[in-house]
């Protein structure tokens, strides 16, 4: 089978496309065919070596996919040949909080990941497909969906009426828009471009905040919010954290979901306290949460926004255009 691996050394420039022998299914275990991949920040961390410096090489990288169940080992029953299914982030974390031991072993880093034309799984944790979505709208779903999905729903508990502050355009953010006006909630959306700020407006942002034109982006998103937004989710960490807070209701809530700003600054605890602010990281999540997730999908026939979409062989200049910043929504890889 064909993979994509980072050989060597870290960097971009470091990934090969090759040869792998093609996997084989133990008890409990299912082989899926993949026909996509979707990339995320986290892959290109990985790539670069600042996800995991000790991270031993070669690696396949690639976070979450989508495809076809292709073999069962014995005693698979959840799912049978055929079956169009993505793979789980997060490999043992069925359902519940999160543990050390649920959460140390992640596809695309130590596990192989998805940049691949297979993949061997437990069975117990693919989920199947909702059924209107193609392969590179289900490989987007794994990752930043299920992350969007827990900063809005399950952990971020926005319910119709609030009002969430959205920062930027990305996988995660765009998946957060949706999911909040699913729910009947209102959304501002940053960003540094016009042209993304207009085609937010055309997924339902009912405000927009170009952030180079307004720095104090965070006081301007709770006057729109009329004295501040119920939720942020919170992509960009340490450099965007401050303007968060300022954009926050007094008992307001940050879902923290990435900390993709360059810089960093210190942070007054002050107005957290006195406003009895509410911080939550989150980590993708289970299985469970991914089910529950695609339920709703199905029912409001969501559909992923997918800005362009590359082939297997074409791993470097995908990684490269998401690098750039330049993207709207996901980036998919297409593998058969």
């Amino acid at each position: 089978m064909k993979v994509v691996e980072i050989q060597g050394s870290f960097g971009i420039d470091r990934l090969v496309l090759c040869d792998r022998a093609d996997p084989v299914p133990g008890p409990g275990e299912v082989v899926v065919a993949l026909r996509a991949a979707s990339l995320n920040h986290r892959d290109l961390l990985t790539v670069r070596g600042t996800y995991n410096p000790r991270q031993p090489l070669p690696l396949v990288p690639g976070s979450d996919g989508a495809g076809e169940v292709l073999a069962v080992g014995p005693g698979v029953t959840r799912v049978e040949i055929g079956d169009r299914v993505c793979s789980v982030f997060a490999p043992h974390w069925i359902a519940g909080e999160p543990t050390r031991e649920r959460i140390r072993a992640t596809l695309g880093g130590p596990l192989p990941g998805t940049l691949a034309e297979r993949i061997l799984l437990p069975a117990e944790s693919v989920v199947r497909v909702p059924a209107h979505l193609d392969d590179v709208e289900a490989a987007t779903l794994p990752c930043a969906a299920v992350t969007a999905w827990n900063a809005v729903v399950t952990l971020g508990r926005v319910v119709a009426g609030e009002v969430v502050l959205v920062l930027g355009t990305g996988g995660v953010s765009l998946f957060a828009l949706q999911f909040a006006r699913m729910l009947g909630a209102e959304v501002i959306v940053t960003s540094s471009s016009h042209e993304k700020l207009r085609r937010a407006q055309a997924l339902g942002a009912v405000e927009t905040i170009h952030y180079l034109a307004q720095p104090e982006w965070g006081r301007e998103a709770a006057r729109l919010a009329g004295g501040g937004v119920d939720l942020v989710v919170e992509v960009g960490g340490a450099g965007t954290l401050a303007q968060s807070v300022r954009a926050l209701r007094p008992g307001g809530r940050i879902s923290m979901v990435g900390a993709l700003s360059p810089r960093s600054q210190p942070i007054d605890l002050i107005p957290i306290v006195m406003s009895r602010l509410t911080l939550q990281g989150v980590l993708v999540g289970s299985r469970e949460s991914f089910e529950q997730m695609n339920r709703a999908i199905v029912a409001h026939q969501l559909r992923p926004i997918i800005d362009r979409v590359f082939d297997l062989g074409e791993a470097p200049a995908a990684l490269e255009y998401l690098a750039s910043g330049a993207h709207f929504g996901k980036i998919g890889i297409r593998i058969r």
